[in-house]
C-alpha cells in the first residue's frame, strides 16, 4: 500500500518548467536559482536557443510558462488562449539592434543588402519599425532568415551584410568593429519582455508561480544593490564577461516590483496601451492571425502577493 501511495506523485509535486533565452532581461531568473532562491522550490528554469523555441515547447506543453517578448506572447494568446501575463521582465531601450559593417552610415545604406533576421515576430516586428522610421519596407533589402546562435558567425563570416540582433551577440559585434543602425531607443516602449505561465499552471502550482516570482524580484533588488557580484555570477552563464553584462543592462529598463504592480493592475496605462497599438501593427502586418484584448492575459494576483 505504502509503494502504490508513493507511486501516485500528484500534478502540484511536478516542477513547473519555465523556458528562457539568452536575451538579458531574463538573466534574473537565474541570478535568482545562483542565489538560492529557488532551492526547494518545485521551479526548473530551462534553456532554449531562442523564443522561436520557447514558443514550440510551450505549445507541445514542454514547458508551463517562460520568458518571451510581448510579442510572441501575444500570438500565443491568439492561437491558443491559455496564456497569461504575470510580470513585466524588462522594456528594450537600446538592447535590441540592428548591427552593419562598418562602412555602413546609416539604415539607407541596407538598400539591396542582405540582413539577417530571427524568424520570429519579434524580428519581423522589429525590422518594419525600423525601415518604416526611415521610409523604407522589406523590398528594399532581402531578409536572411537566422537562428539568434547564428548571428554572430553569419556576420562574420560575411553571410549578411546586416544583422537584427541583442544579447551576447550585440556585445561580441559591437566589440568586432559593427556599426550601431539602428536600436530600440528609438521605438520607446514597443519592445517589452514578460514572464507568462499558463492558466493550467495557474490552477495546478500557484505556490511554484509565486515562488517563481518573488525570486526574481528578490533577485533584481539584489542586482541594483550588488551589481558586481550579480554581474559576475551571470556572466559564468553567458560566456562573457561581467562588465560586458553590465553595458548590457544599459539597453534595457526592469521595472521594479512596485512599477510592475501599478502596469499589471492598469493603474499605469504605458503597458496596456502600448499593447494596444502592438495589436494593431501586428495585425496590419499579418503577424497576429486575429485582433485580441490585451487586458484580457494580464493577470497581476502574484505581483500583487509578491513579498522581496
Amino acid at each position: 500500500m505504502a509503494i502504490a501511495l508513493t507511486n501516485c506523485t500528484p500534478e502540484t509535486n511536478i516542477p513547473l518548467r519555465i523556458g528562457s533565452n539568452l536575451w538579458t532581461g531574463y538573466e534574473t531568473l537565474y541570478l535568482a536559482r545562483d542565489l538560492g532562491y529557488y532551492n526547494d522550490k518545485l521551479i526548473r528554469l530551462v534553456d532554449y536557443p531562442s523564443g522561436t523555441e520557447e514558443v514550440r515547447a510551450y505549445r507541445n506543453k514542454e514547458i508551463e510558462g517562460a520568458g518571451l517578448s510581448i510579442d510572441q506572447a501575444l500570438v500565443l494568446a491568439a492561437t491558443q488562449e491559455n496564456i497569461r501575463i504575470i510580470a513585466i521582465m524588462d522594456v528594450s531601450n537600446g538592447g535590441d539592434v540592428i548591427l552593419g559593417k562598418p562602412e555602413f552610415t546609416d539604415m539607407k545604406a541596407l538598400k539591396g543588402k542582405r540582413v539577417g533576421v530571427e524568424s520570429t515576430a519579434l524580428g519581423a516586428f522589429f525590422i518594419a519599425r525600423a525601415l518604416e522610421k526611415n521610409d523604407m519596407t522589406t523590398k528594399d533589402i532581402q531578409i536572411v532568415s537566422l537562428e539568434l546562435t547564428e548571428h554572430e558567425r553569419a556576420y562574420k563570416e560575411g553571410k549578411v551584410d546586416a544583422v537584427v540582433t541583442f544579447g551576447p551577440a550585440r556585445i561580441k559585434l559591437l566589440e568586432a568593429g559593427a556599426k550601431l543602425l539602428f536600436d530600440s531607443s528609438q521605438i520607446p516602449g514597443e519592445i517589452v519582455d514578460t514572464l507568462t505561465v499558463s492558466t493550467e499552471a495557474i490552477a495546478n502550482s500557484p505556490d511554484a508561480i509565486q515562488a517563481l516570482v518573488d525570486g526574481r524580484f528578490r533577485a533584481l533588488d539584489y542586482f541594483e544593490k550588488n551589481p558586481q557580484d550579480a554581474a559576475t555570477r551571470m556572466a559564468k552563464r553567458t560566456k562573457v564577461t561581467p562588465e560586458q553584462i553590465l553595458n548590457a543592462f544599459k539597453g534595457l529598463s526592469q521595472p521594479n516590483l512596485q512599477a510592475n504592480q501599478k502596469l499589471l493592475d492598469k493603474s499605469d496605462p504605458v503597458l496596456i496601451n502600448g499593447m494596444t497599438k502592438l495589436v494593431k501593427i501586428m495585425v496590419d502586418n499579418k503577424l497576429l492571425p486575429k485582433t485580441i484584448d490585451p487586458a484580457s492575459i494580464l493577470d497581476d494576483r502574484f505581483i500583487k502577493k509578491a513579498k522581496i
